[in-house]
């Protein structure tokens, strides 16, 4: 369970020396208290450069110069610190070879641990029980310092030693590395209550601490458990074509460019580029669609998706580390180290609050006894309820296990958040600024209408512009050529003498006459007035831009249908001679089928203003602003303007999030408070440009988002002020006598750590189709 890093170039070899990184599991580091206690630990090695603690994961990468330490140092350091490595299997020289990216699953309630909890529970029952049911037979055991020393005292020390020898331990580590956590605090209590004999109190409190820190354990295993499901997904074997037979090898093996097999059923084991075969796949592990999508020849697939009835040969593309599934997981685990300002907001609290609980406990346990005569035997054990009260480990788990409960569960649903900073920001946006081509639209252009005039008829349109188009590269003229290969249509004609006629249109010369494909403008110049023109209706209609009448009835061009195709967002390409126009073909970006319902949702949700963004013209940028529901659109931005439109909305709205594709929107997405990418799925420039990635090309995954972020700061809210505030309700008891030191433990430490911990889980219950 643990990887190697040579982090060491030539440069600084030469300088400073080869350093290495090993990732290490440690599942019992399970809180920001525990990594502080490592970090100091670990700092005490001569040799650790640099070491990063994740406490939501259970684990620890530390960077050391192998000159100066090894790392059976680093590991004795952890463990010095009181907490296990595991999965070294005692030789820290010999590397599984697998990467700890998490701690694995901990058999919880039949540790060691929970053994001893156990045991020391059964001894309380029965010390409860010859103390308080059958005094009668409590019999004395022995005379200790004038005291007696009952039957019901002997197994209360018992559970004390069974049961609160971890937790004494673990305060002995924790004193060492001076760290004032709950470990010190409990351990010092319970051999504070033991020492002048309150046996009862020692036992109770370290039997319920334990059970206490047995279900701390099992929730953080749960939260963790979210994150180990998605590397699940990965798959661990390849069936790869080599020489001519058919072997099964680990994906690691499989090297760029060679041949990997898919049957029904498998996962795909790696990113790549269909070869061979047809099959529906389904890409929910990567982008949380649920409908599988069809791949055949030339088609890319990513690693974790699962094929359907189809088999597929795929050329791999790269390799297991470098997979689109394998970012996303390391991107996961990197946003955990991005802290919220709520997180930040706690870490400060907790520094301030943890010394002055144990200031009061001191006073309270001491000051009314000695300047008062109250009896010293009530206010200590109203101190140690106080000492109990002062750990904070419900409040400062409060915010880390809501961060990775969000981001999992986005991740989970095709929603990539680069970490809990974001996260927090996306909830908190007054305003929504949207690129046009590629978000709000599909990205690519298509023919909406084909306006036949005169005797022609529409194949002749789409014949004469497909003949005139084939030889351009044009986005237009693919959109045409096309629509061509969906009607089926053969035997385009052969241009010849082509010329690109530069910012207009084209020419060339078909059947020995001149025809011409372009703007309006291209043929305005050829002589045509094209603003007086007008249909001859002779009781035809106009229907979605298109006139049809019959065969012998003359049609010229209609300038009302010219302007209505404009209006609606459209370019009209008109195709003809120099003494006769063919026809009109409009084509268009289309709307996103769920773009309109996800301006709406936005509203729905919250989000103030919705602005669109695009280099397009204003007629195309007002048609589609028009309908797809938004607030406000800006047309004809370059990529600065674009910048300039973001900071003006900062100005006016407050924090903002921009939604592009990552690529031409890089600064836009850079300069708002949250970056949001498109489509990211196997495009590496857009998972790194982005603060927050779609993985699938669905905008209506963004009220989703914006769900999750203002759901996770509500309940990050929810457990901060809920664990402050049970902790202040039960301080203000003490001194009254209403808290005993068993309900400080199972209400204000065991009850608000789980508390927290299930609000949080709720999180992973939002999906995209509540929205």
């Amino acid at each position: 369970m643990t990887e190697r890093m040579d982090t060491g170039d030539q440069a600084s070899s030469s300088e400073q020396g080869r350093q290495l990184s090993v990732r290490l599991a440690v599942p019992e580091m399970d809180c920001p208290s525990c990594a502080r206690k490592v970090d100091k630990s670990l700092h005490r090695v001569d040799g650790v450069v640099e070491t990063t603690l994740q406490p939501t994961t259970g684990t620890a990468t530390v960077t050391y110069d192998p000159n100066r330490t090894t790392e059976v140092d680093v590991i004795a350091a952890i463990e010095g610190a009181g907490y296990e490595v595991v999965g070294d299997e005692n030789d820290p020289n010999e590397s599984s070879g697998g990467e700890t990216n998490i701690a694995p699953p901990s058999e919880i309630w039949t540790s060691s641990r929970a053994i001893k909890t156990w045991i020391g529970a059964g001894f309380l029952v029965f010390g409860l029980l010859f103390e308080f049911v059958l005094a009668g037979q409590n019999l004395e055991m022995a005379t200790l310092l004038s005291s007696s020393f009952s039957l019901s005292d002997g197994l209360f020390l018992v559970a004390v030693a069974v049961s609160g020898y971890p937790v004494v331990r673990d305060g002995y580590y924790s004193a060492r590395n001076l760290s004032l956590d709950i470990d010190l605090l409990m351990g010092t209590a319970i051999i504070a209550a033991t020492g002048i004999g309150y046996f009862v109190e020692a036992a109770t409190l370290a039997v319920l601490f334990s059970i206490a820190e047995l279900l701390e354990d099992y929730a953080m295993d749960r939260a963790r458990n979210s994150l180990r499901e998605l590397m699940e997904l990965s798959p661990d074997e390849a069936t790869v074509r080599r020489d001519g037979d058919e072997v099964t090898v680990p994906t690691d093996d499989v090297a760029v460019g060679e041949t990997v097999i898919v049957r029904p059923g498998e996962k795909v084991p790696l990113d790549g580029t269909v070869l061979e075969g047809e099959s529906a796949v389904d890409e929910s592990p990567i982008t949380g669609e649920s409908v599988p999508v069809d791949k055949s020849e030339g088609a890319d697939v990513y690693a974790g998706s699962i094929t359907a009835e189809g088999y597929l040969e795929v050329e791999v593309t790269s390799t297991a580390g470098d997979s689109t599934l394998s970012r996303i997981i390391e991107m996961v685990q990197v946003a955990q180290e991005n802290r919220t300002d709520q997180e930040q907001f706690v870490d400060r609290f907790s520094g301030y609050y943890t010394p002055l609980v144990v200031v009061l406990a001191l006073l309270t346990a001491t000051v009314p006894p000695l300047a008062l005569g109250w009896p010293w035997e009530t206010w200590f054990v109203r101190g140690l309820t106080l000492l109990v009260i002062a750990c904070p480990c419900a409040f400062v788990i409060s915010t880390p296990v809501s961060v990775v409960s969000g981001i999992t569960s986005a991740a989970k649903n095709g929603v990539l958040i680069k970490g809990g900073n974001h996260l927090e920001t996306m909830g908190a946006v007054d305003a929504v600024a949207l690129d046009k081509t590629g978000t709000l639209t599909k990205g690519e252009l298509t023919v909406t209408d084909i306006v036949p005039l005169g005797d022609h008829t529409e194949m002749d349109v789409l014949r004469y512009g497909a003949g005139l188009e084939r030889r351009s590269e044009h986005p237009i003229a693919e959109a045409i050529l096309a629509r061509t290969d969906e009607a089926e249509l053969t035997g385009l004609p052969t241009p010849s003498e082509f010329e690109s006629l530069t910012g207009k249109g084209i020419r060339a010369e078909i059947d020995g006459e001149t025809y011409y494909a372009g703007k309006p403008a291209l043929f305005e110049e050829l002589g045509f007035d094209l603003s007086r023109t007008r249909g001859v209706t002779d009781g035809g209609t106009i229907s979605d831009g298109v006139s049809r009448r019959g065969p012998s009835e003359r049609e010229v061009f209609d300038a009302d249908v010219f302007a209505e195709l404009q209006d609606e967002g459209r370019t009209v390409v008109l195709v003809g001679t120099g003494a006769e126009l063919v026809g009109a073909i409009a084509i268009a970006d289309e709307v996103r089928p769920t773009s309109q319902r996800a301006v709406e949702r936005l509203h729905e949700r919250g989000v103030d203003h919705v602005v669109m963004l695009t280099g397009d013209n204003e007629e195309t940028a007002r048609a589609i602003a028009e309908q797809v529901g938004v607030d406000e659109y800006r047309a004809g931005l370059l990529p600065d303007e674009k910048v300039d439109a973001i900071e003006e909305l900062q100005a006016a709205h407050g924090d903002v999030a921009m939604v592009g594709d990552g690529i031409n929107d890089a600064p836009a997405l850079a300069t708002a408070d949250v970056g949001i990418a498109m489509g990211a799925a196997g495009t590496d420039t857009a998972l790194e440009t982005a603060d927050i990635a779609l993985m699938g090309d669905d905008i209506g995954k963004l009220p989703y988002l914006y769900r999750l972020s203002r759901t996770a700061n509500e309940v990050i809210r929810q457990n901060i002020w809920m664990s402050l505030g049970v902790k202040a309700l039960l301080a203000v008891g003490v001194p009254l006598g209403y808290v005993s030191v068993a309900l400080a433990v199972v209400v204000g430490d065991m009850g608000m750590s789980l508390g927290v911990t299930g609000n949080a889980m709720r999180l992973s219950r939002l999906k995209p189709n509540d929205d």
